[in-house]
């Protein structure tokens, strides 16, 4: 929705300029023909040789586009080149940037604009704080990108990260972004008042229970409940001294206890219902009639992508309830929505780090790599390997890829801590280059203070010398898990930008990328074309890395998000 109010611009560090183009508050002075300013800008925004350095351009990017300018020769990213230089050194905004590595306090948006309600939007700036306001933004994204560029160039293979991965996909997201995903809002309300009649037996149910109505909402009521009426045990108390009713504490008091499991219910639902089911339709834009997400680059310290307005990566994954919300993402009118995703990547990514005979054979012979490690742990053959014992060994698979301790495996498998214990030392004796690799990753940690993913993305670890033993701890469970996380981020970046292209030339009007939810990317494909797009997104997709073992990729198709999913 945003308009353009003004432009400005720096070529020399020290001097910028702003045009006022868009200013209407009462005695604003005569300005320059907007749209007769952006006519002569066109060409050069337009022009893929005129190399163009700002602060978060995909930003700049789509506000241009609804003026129907297409920018290109994006060439420089500030905020990109921070977080690729240091993803948690300093948050990635221009004010944080400025203080950080110029020193600068910069004139901030509040102190022109005002705070909360009252906040003013730039149009009604005057001229006197909006002209100095602007132009130090030009100018402190050039200094910024004068300082940062220099440091990547010298700092391990970053340069080649920055180059390669994160900047080909500003216009990538752009995009993106621009096209949007249609949306049933009928699915939606239909699905909202079934969680609605479902919270309200939740709650007959926890009433029932406590022998009282109460407020299940209330962190006070749910205390006099649970531990003065009901005297369940004290798990863990809050900072003031009294029994915690929170989320991890109600999931060990519901492996025993009833109402704690229907509270946890009811919170869960009641958390889909306002974040999706009732939130969703409200952001279809009344122009397009599609919602647009906007994905962010530069939040998350290993490289993932997030996304906001919606978070499409917090939808639910395996309960029934994610998949009635991904119904409601939909194909248009004569397409199918595709969705490919990456088969246990970062389990092969931990293969080829590691380099473990077994895991990789395990790979390359295209076993069921949770079955396997059953086989291997509990001393069966793959045949014998029970449903059940594949959950565990699933469950030891991710656990330990994450830096798991046995006693965090034992509550996750419900077992006695001297059998997760076990588990994990069979697992050891097994596939010994996972423990080697481990090892050798948490004594490189700690030597260099940060660990690097397979294309040289490096993510620091402030706490990894800590002298508080848990915060050290965290910090080697990081150490150990960022690099397969930050790899697996890192090729399906680079798959989005090979895809994109790919689709761009050669099947423009056929199919598009809408959508990246962790390992998957969701395309919207002609019915006509859609056996041709799905191999080539297949194949390009397991091209975006060389790794020991084969990058496996499964894309369905169907109606809605959760049929191709």
């Amino acid at each position: 929705n945003a308009e353009i109010v003004g432009v400005s611009f720096a070529i020399e560090p020290g001097e910028a300029a702003y045009v006022p183009l868009g200013h209407d508050y009462m005695g604003a002075p005569e300005q320059l023909d907007r749209d007769e300013v952006l006519n002569q800008l066109k060409p050069l925004l337009e022009d893929p040789g005129l190399a163009k350095v700002g602060q978060n351009l995909k930003y700049d990017k789509n506000v241009l586009a609804n003026h129907g300018i297409t920018l290109e020769g994006i060439a420089e990213d500030t905020m990109l080149e921070s977080y690729v230089l240091n993803s948690v050194a300093t948050r990635h905004d221009m004010d944080s940037l400025a203080m950080y590595y110029l020193g600068e306090k910069t004139i901030s948006f509040e102190s022109i604009a005002g705070k909360g309600a009252k906040q003013l939007t730039f149009n009604q700036i005057e001229l006197e704080k909006a002209a100095p306001y602007a132009a130090e933004d030009a100018d402190i994204t050039l200094r910024l990108h004068q300082t940062l560029r220099p440091k990547l160039k010298e700092t391990g293979k970053l340069a080649s990260v920055y180059e390669d991965i994160d900047l080909p996909l500003v216009p990538v997201l752009s995009r993106m972004e621009q096209r949007g995903t249609l949306i049933s809002a009928s699915t939606l309300r239909k699905h909202s008042q079934e969680l609605a009649e479902r919270m309200a037996e939740l709650e007959k149910e926890a009433h029932d229970v406590a022998g009282e109505t109460f407020n299940l909402g209330s962190t006070k009521q749910l205390q006099a409940i649970f531990y003065d009426k009901m005297g369940l045990p004290v798990v863990k108390k809050t900072p003031k001294g009294a029994p915690s009713t929170a989320e991890p504490v109600l999931q060990e008091l519901a492996h025993e206890y009833e109402l704690p499991r229907l509270i946890l219910e009811h919170r869960s639902l009641s958390k889909l219902k306002s974040t999706y089911t009732d939130t969703l339709p409200e952001l279809i834009h009344h122009r397009t009639g599609r919602v647009h997400t906007s994905y962010h680059q530069a939040v998350t310290a290993t490289g993932r992508l997030s996304s906001s307005e919606p978070n499409l990566q917090n939808i639910p994954i395996r309960s029934e309830q994610g998949r009635r919300i991904r119904q409601a993402f939909i194909a248009p009118e004569g397409y199918k929505l595709v969705a490919a995703d990456y088969s246990q990547i970062e389990l092969r990514i931990m293969a080829h780090l590691s380099g473990d005979k077994g895991l990789l054979k395990a790979f390359e012979k295209g076993e069921d790599i949770h079955k396997a490690t059953a086989s291997e742990v509990f001393g069966v053959s793959l045949e014998e390997v029970s449903s059940d014992q594949r959950r565990s060994a699933k469950a030891i698979n991710f656990g330990l890829i994450y830096g798991m301790s046995a006693f965090g495996l034992s509550r996750q498998l419900d077992v006695e801590r001297r059998l997760a214990q076990q588990y994990i030392d069979r697992y050891f004796e097994r596939y010994p280059g996972v423990l080697q690799y481990m090892d050798n990753i948490r004594k490189q940690a700690h030597d260099d203070g940060f660990v690097e993913t397979l294309f040289g993305r490096r993510l620091y670890l402030p706490e990894i010398n800590a002298r508080n033993k848990q915060l050290q701890q965290a910090a080697e469970r990081t150490a150990i898990n960022a690099p397969m996380q930050g790899t697996a981020a890192d090729i399906i970046k680079r798959a989005m930008v090979d895809v994109e292209n790919w689709l761009l030339k050669e099947h423009a009007d056929e199919a598009r990328m809408t959508m990246q939810v962790h390992d998957e990317l969701i395309l919207e494909v002609k019915e006509s074309a859609l056996d041709k797009i799905r191999s080539g997104l297949e194949q390009r997709m397991s091209a975006a890395a060389e790794l020991d073992v084969p990058l496996l990729v499964e894309a369905g198709a169907g109606d809605n998000w959760d049929e191709a999913h």
